[in-house]
């Protein structure tokens, strides 16, 4: 059966660089490796030809040979004794070994420290405290390094020697011709001791569950979905490995008369409609007490109003946001007989007079326009 190019079974372009053809050839490898597909035939003669091909092009000069005379350069001991160095294992790759430490959880050389999980705590605040910055005191339940045997695992004094399976490594491989898998040692279960006695407190874990109480200083100007990363103060390691880390993610609570936007702060500002067409000076709050407004004379529903400075601070640059005032017309409510009076004259004393009702004047100039032309 003839060969494929060794392109094609990589599924990439001939002009592809280095990182491309390592790339696909550890998702290739991945999908067709034997650990995963469970002795199927198909499968297993794939995975040949990906790492034949991966062997020939990852070589600068046996690529360059490839690309001019095609298979032809490496059949009957050409070039380096092209595919027929296949059957010895991974001795002769160059770099199939390292790639296979990224994909398999790292090389046999070392022994794994595996690291304690992290943690996340959800925290809800007041948009004051997000503004100024608090310290809150947290309670979390995590694992701590077991006190009895000080994380070892082992009770104390007795004995805690290197696992004689894997010496200490952690992790174990086996070869099988071609085939190299690599797994946790099954006698020391990755930790690459053999310990005589468990502790009884941990049993042989080396940690222990317990609520441990922190105080959290929250930095002023934090807004929903800030995170704060404590470290070391997650989940601790596996006999006596670091912790992890904890993060604290922050939830501003809604505020109710402000709303938040970045560094800006929004509120609605009611007035009556007297304030609106006289003018005058109103009290609005702001986060540092209340401020002093002018509301100048015809202030028109859902006008803006900018308070520099009156927002927010950053919290790494300490710029100040605003404060952005929408004014709304209150229609009053419930009037009485006199008033409603008052107001039939102020209707009456504005009838026709179209400079002080501009907005009333255009739009149903714009209405009677509308429905001459419907009637063309």
């Amino acid at each position: 059966m003839a060969k494929r190019d060794y392109y094609e079974v990589l599924g990439i372009q001939k002009g592809a660089d280095d990182k491309e053809i390592k790339r696909a050839y550890k998702r290739l490898a991945m999908k067709y490796h034997p650990d995963r597909t469970k002795g199927d035939k198909d499968s297993e003669e794939k995975f040949k030809e990906i790492n034949e091909a991966y062997e020939i092009l990852n070589d600068k000069e046996k690529r360059a040979a490839y690309d001019q005379y095609g298979h032809a350069a490496f059949e009957q001991g050409g070039f380096g004794g092209g595919a027929g160095g296949f059957g010895g294992g991974f001795s002769g790759f160059g770099g199939f070994e390292d790639i296979f430490s990224e994909m398999f959880g790292g090389g046999a050389s070392r022994q794994r420290v595996v690291r304690g999980d992290d943690l996340r705590y959800d925290i809800e605040i007041t948009l004051e405290e997000a503004v100024r910055g608090i310290t809150k005191d947290i309670q979390i339940r995590t694992l701590v390094h077991c006190d009895q045997c000080d994380g070892t695992g082992a009770e104390k004094g007795s004995k805690v020697e290197t696992c004689p399976t894997c010496h200490g490594q952690g992790r174990v491989r086996r070869q099988q011709g071609f085939f190299v898998t690599e797994t946790a040692c099954p006698h020391c279960h990755g930790t690459g001791k053999k310990i005589e006695k468990p502790c009884k407190k941990c049993h042989g874990d080396g940690r222990v569950h317990k609520t441990e109480s922190l105080s959290v200083k929250i930095p002023a100007g934090v807004d929903t979905g800030n995170q704060l990363r404590l470290a070391g103060k997650g989940a601790a390691g596996e006999h006596g490995a670091p912790a992890g880390d904890l993060y604290v993610v922050i939830h501003v609570q809604d505020h109710p008369i402000f709303e938040r936007d970045g560094n800006n702060l929004y509120c609605e500002v009611p007035i009556s409609f007297t304030q609106a067409a006289l003018g005058g000076e109103i009290e609005v709050p702001t986060l540092e007490g209340r401020a002093k407004l002018k509301i100048p004379e015809g202030t028109q529903t859902g006008k803006m109003f900018r308070m520099r400075g009156k927002g927010i601070k950053a919290m790494r640059s300490g710029y100040a946001g605003d404060l952005i005032c929408k004014i709304i017309i209150e229609t009053p409510v419930s009037l009485n007989e006199e008033q409603k009076e008052l107001l039939r004259k102020l209707e009456e004393s504005l009838d026709g007079h179209t400079t002080q009702r501009p907005k009333h004047s255009s739009f149903f100039d714009s209405v009677k326009k509308f429905f001459d032309n419907l009637g063309k």
